[in-house]
């Protein structure tokens, strides 16, 4: 009888439904094996097509209708498989079976039960918690296409401190991918550039046809670059009345606008991270490790009046907390140091928030990302990007910040010349030319 328990509970292993089959309720038995075959047969077929079009999969696993069907099966193969364990374990009779091996069994059954179980259930939690989360940051509106072969993505990473006048971004980038190899170039804009221009139709462009402020003045105390979101937000929302509606704010839509006259580009979506938000998803992944090139101080409080200690160069890791002081530090260093780390700390995260780590840590990421990340990127161009960001992290990233050492003077920028330059660092690589 021993050998016939241990037999039982490795077919209910291999494949739910058989023990019954063979030495219990056939009915059962059979409903467990169509169940189990069903779900092996999907898991194939949705193999297959991920080789071959793993867009397809991917946009169906980042849809809420997607996410909550997959939520559903897992589900039900977690009451389905516990009921077949439940009902293996009475087919086993562990009174006839060798005393010693009694609890053995019992044990092993139970294990098997609680770790199969246990993960359907989990993954299907996921699976709701994610549909929740996608709602929630990403919006149903119409897919953009790529203009000149490439998507451009405004990065604004947000800090709304105790001593500003609403959210103000500091590190504004525009990430520019190719939309067939994945290979991104990252335009880096100084907060502090003055004049700036608007792309042609700008609701904020029309009181600044000369570049902002550069005539009259502006409405803040800055005509800078990052005042541009202030004033739009807080002055002129009526300048935006839609932007709201559509899944952004008066203040990101006029940043892009200023973005575009910058760049010479055109800007499909944005992503906004707010970096007070970030030091609480730092946390839920459990860390960031930051490669540090220079000494930066950690200051007593938000006075920046005192420094209680230095990061040193060198590799730390670091929970939300010191990863915000990192970001945000200001003392001895630079707008362009300051900016550079705030790239640095973004880049970083996304690199490390590998999926294994996400999922086991869904919940605290899930709460914490809805507080950080606000995009228009639409739920329905999820899976195209999730898979063209696979590409991107195979290749190497072009970085193009718009500093003094490439020649951009901030207070008097030749916005010409730096259009000249995006173009060519978006270029196409040449060709070779086939020795003849």
């Amino acid at each position: 009888m021993t050998t016939r328990a241990w037999w039982l509970v490795v077919l209910n292993l291999v494949l739910p439904g058989s023990a019954q089959v063979l030495a219990g309720n056939r009915r059962l038995g059979r409903f467990g094996l169509r169940a189990t075959l069903t779900l092996v047969t999907t898991a194939i077929v949705a193999g297959a097509v991920y080789l071959l079009w793993p867009e397809v999969v991917l946009t169906v696993f980042t849809s809420t209708v997607g996410l909550w069907v997959a939520a559903a099966v897992l589900a039900f193969y977690a009451l389905t498989w516990l009921v077949l364990t439940v009902n293996t374990l009475g087919l086993i009779n562990l009174v006839k079976a060798a005393p010693g091996a009694r609890p053995i069994i019992a044990a092993f059954s139970a294990a098997l039960m609680v770790v199969v179980c246990g993960t359907a259930g989990y993954g299907a939690f996921v699976a709701t918690s994610a549909s929740g989360f996608l709602s929630s940051v990403f919006v149903g509106g119409p897919s953009e296409p790529p203009v000149d072969g490439r998507y451009n993505i405004l990065l604004l990473g947000g800090d709304a401190g105790a001593d500003r006048d609403g959210l103000r971004p500091d590190s504004i980038s525009v990430v520019s991918i190719d939309a067939t190899t994945g290979q991104a170039t990252t335009i880096s804009l100084p907060r502090n550039l003055e004049n700036v221009p608007f792309s042609a139709g700008s609701s904020l462009g029309a009181l600044y046809p000369e570049g902002y402020g550069s005539i009259d003045g502006c409405d803040v105390s800055a005509c800078m670059l990052n005042s541009i979101f202030t004033e739009a937000e807080l002055k002129r929302p009526e300048y935006y009345p839609n932007a709201t509606a559509e899944g952004s704010s008066p203040g990101i839509q006029a940043t892009l606008e200023a973005a575009q006259g910058i760049t010479g580009l055109t800007i499909q979506y944005f992503v906004l991270i707010d970096m007070q938000g970030f030091s609480d998803l730092i946390d839920a992944l459990g860390g960031v490790d930051i490669d540090v090139q220079n000494r930066v101080p950690v200051h007593t409080d938000e006075t920046f009046s005192e420094v209680l200690f230095w990061f040193e160069p060198g590799m730390q890791h670091m929970d939300g907390y010191h990863a915000l002081w990192f970001a945000r530090s200001r003392h001895g260093t630079s707008d362009y140091d300051r900016m550079q780390r705030q790239t640095q700390m973004q880049e970083a995260l996304l690199a490390q928030a590998s999926p294994a780590n996400v999922l086991t840590k869904f919940q605290g990421v899930a709460a914490a990302g809805t507080r950080v990340v606000k995009t228009d990127v639409p739920q329905g161009m999820l899976g195209y990007f999730v898979n063209l960001a696979s590409k991107t992290k195979e290749l190497p990233v072009v970085s193009l910040p718009m500093i003094p050492e490439n020649g951009v003077d901030p207070e008097d920028p030749d916005y010409a010349a730096i259009q000249a330059m995006v173009a060519a660092a978006l270029a196409p690589a040449p060709t070779a030319t086939p020795t003849p």
